[in-house]
């Protein structure tokens, strides 16, 4: 693919080594068996191309759920998962079929267009995101997703950076579109094993809950809610860790 009108830091040594490692990675990326493997190298070429601290994947499933498969770090899940629970920031609007083909935002404490997100981001550690849409299935019902980048510097992704991103998401849903293992079948099961083993999770946590604090199953589960609400920790983790150590429970 031609880098014409695309700028890239540094002139045209640097838009050629960009040339060289997209042609690189389309290679591996047709090479690749799997959804997996594919989005584990999309993730590690976007560190490598575009910098910054995170970086995540989100897929949209035909139900409308989102969910990130693949990440280079558990933070950028949970800063994923609170934009799927607010409905705001860049990768929600990129993963979804008729969203814009990329979003950022330069200072997520300051940025007016998601008032939740933002500050809970920022309370994070983390003040810049650019998003692009990535399509791994164009037929209709379109699985859409988006390819996210974090950093904790604001201001950190500039316009080559952003360039950059949206030309890898462009290789990256060519090569998506033709895996194989890319089916709506495949994203089907992933998301029932991941929704059958939290929810294993949370239900020995309640039972843990209620043999201890002689509760009800509601009464459990609403406590598991609120904690996690309070302390900011997903509901499947805190569930997790309540099994590892209720011999420490009260």
């Amino acid at each position: 693919m031609a880098l014409e009108g695309v700028r890239v830091a540094g002139g045209v040594d640097d838009a050629g080594g960009l040339a060289q490692q997209m042609l690189g990675l389309t290679q591996d990326l047709l090479a690749a068996g799997s959804l997996a493997d594919v989005l584990e190298r999309v993730v590690v070429t976007a560190k490598d191309v575009v910098g910054g601290d995170l970086v995540s994947v989100t897929l949209r499933a035909p139900d409308g759920g989102f969910h990130t498969p693949v990440s280079t770090d558990l933070v950028a899940v949970e800063l994923d998962r609170l934009q799927y629970e607010f409905g705001e920031g860049c990768c929600v609007e990129c993963a979804l079929p008729d969203g814009p083909a990329a979003a950022h935002s330069l200072d997520l404490a300051s940025d007016t267009r998601w008032p939740r997100f933002g500050p809970a981001a920022a309370r994070l550690g983390f003040r810049a995101l650019a998003s692009v849409a990535l399509l791994p299935e164009v037929r209709a019902p379109r699985l859409s997703g988006a390819l996210n980048v974090y950093s904790r510097e604001a201001g950190a992704f500039d316009e080559a950076d952003r360039d950059a991103l949206l030309l890898l998401a462009t290789h990256a849903s060519l090569a998506l579109a033709m895996t194989e293992g890319v089916t709506r079948e495949q994203l089907r099961v992933e998301q029932l094993r991941e929704a059958l083993d939290s929810r294993d999770v949370i239900g020995q946590a309640k039972g843990i809950l209620m043999a201890r604090r002689r509760i009800d199953s509601d009464m459990a589960f609403d406590v598991l809610r609120r904690t996690s609400q309070n302390i900011n920790v997903k509901l499947r983790d805190l569930a997790a860790t309540l099994i590892d150590r209720h011999h420490l429970l009260d």
